[in-house]
């Protein structure tokens, strides 16, 4: 028998992150959880108030028998969520592993009059980019939400002034499932370049 020797004493702090292909972005009531919940079995509580997700929900979209992902419905950010405001840190730290981003904007009379989607579009990336330089390279899907409730021509102005920064708006409605068939084929088709680099 060998003698015992002094052990190892050490106080480790472990952060669990989740593992999904693709991360929801956006302000508080965007409809990141209607979404989730109209592409997936997911069914994460939706509600009208600011931060109704708490915990990040994960939901498997199928597109086809052999195509399917897995996407993250998680805690909407604000500006200063790169310092810790609102559900920040708790937010951001999910997003690190997600290798495709879904940017969810709204522009109907429930985000006020103090914002709009290009001013919410550069706030979140520039939270991204403040919390990890990494996370400002990662892809990004842009998909404005709500469109039953949007008038044509404010679209059609919003889709001209983000073509002018070479960002491609897409325009859906995830109520009524109309367009998310073709941001859900777009995020697939970074998914597949993703796998491949």
């Amino acid at each position: 028998a060998d003698p015992g020797e002094e052990g190892v004493e050490r106080r480790l702090r472990l952060e669990l992150k989740l593992l999904a292909d693709v991360g929801l972005l956006g302000f508080p009531n965007v409809g990141k959880s209607t979404f989730i919940s109209s592409v997936s079995r997911a069914r994460p509580k939706v509600a009208d108030y600011p931060f109704t997700t708490l915990v990040p929900n994960l939901g498997v979209v199928q597109l086809s028998d052999e195509r399917n992902f897995v996407i993250a419905d998680i805690p909407g950010l604000i500006e200063g969520a790169s310092e810790g405001a609102g559900l920040g840190h708790q937010f951001l730290r999910h997003v690190e592993r997600c290798r495709v981003l879904l940017h969810i904007l709204d522009d109907t009379f429930t985000t006020g009059p103090e914002r709009d989607p290009l001013t919410d579009f550069d706030v979140i990336n520039r939270e991204l980019a403040q919390y990890a330089p990494d996370l400002a390279n990662t892809p990004q899907v842009v998909a404005l939400n709500k469109s039953d409730a949007l008038d044509p021509e404010q679209i059609d102005a919003l889709k001209g002034e983000f073509a002018k920064r070479d960002v491609e708006l897409f325009v859906m409605s995830a109520a009524t499932r109309e367009g998310t068939r073709e941001v859900l084929e777009r995020l697939w088709s970074h998914l597949v370049n993703a796998r491949r680099a």
